[in-house]
C-alpha cells in the first residue's frame, strides 16, 4: 500500500514539475523576444537656454542605458533612436540661466506623443520618461 502511495505521490509532483516548467520555459520565451525586439522613438526638445541634453540613444543594457549628451544644443532638437527591449525611452535638457529658462521635451513612438513634460525656472531639468512600448 505505502509503495503504491508513494508512486502516486511521485508522479503527481514530477507532472507537476514538468507543468511548472513549461509555463516558466514560456516566459522566459516571452521575456527573451521582448529583449530581443526593437523599438523606434523620436525625442523633441524645445525652449530657451538650454545647456545640455542626455538621453538614452540605444547603447548599454535594458535597465542600464549607456547616456548620450549633447551641450549647447540648436533649439528645437529632435534626435530619433532605435532602443531595444525593456529600455526606457528617456530624455533630458538642462538649464541654468539667471534670467530664467524654459524646457519641454516629447517622446514620440508610432507618430503619438507618449510622454510630454515642461519646466520653467532659474535652474531647469524637464525630463521625460516612457516605459518601452515592447515590456507593456
Amino acid at each position: 500500500m505505502k509503495r503504491i502511495l508513494r508512486a502516486a505521490v511521485c508522479s503527481v509532483a514530477v507532472t507537476g514539475l514538468a507543468l511548472g516548467l513549461t509555463a516558466c520555459s514560456e516566459a522566459v520565451d516571452q521575456v527573451d523576444k521582448a529583449v530581443d525586439e526593437t523599438y523606434e522613438v523620436t525625442y523633441e526638445v524645445t525652449g530657451k537656454n538650454i545647456d545640455s541634453i542626455e538621453f538614452h540613444g540605444g547603447g548599454g543594457k535594458a535597465m542600464e542605458p549607456k547616456i548620450e549628451s549633447v551641450s549647447k544644443p540648436e533649439l528645437p532638437w529632435k534626435k530619433t533612436v532605435t532602443l531595444r527591449g525593456i529600455m526606457p525611452a528617456a530624455v533630458m535638457p538642462v538649464a541654468a540661466d539667471p534670467e530664467g529658462s524654459q524646457i519641454s521635451c516629447k517622446i514620440i513612438h508610432k507618430g503619438k506623443v507618449i510622454e510630454e513634460q515642461t519646466a520653467k525656472g532659474l535652474v531647469s531639468a524637464g525630463g521625460c520618461t516612457a516605459e518601452s512600448p515592447v515590456a507593456g
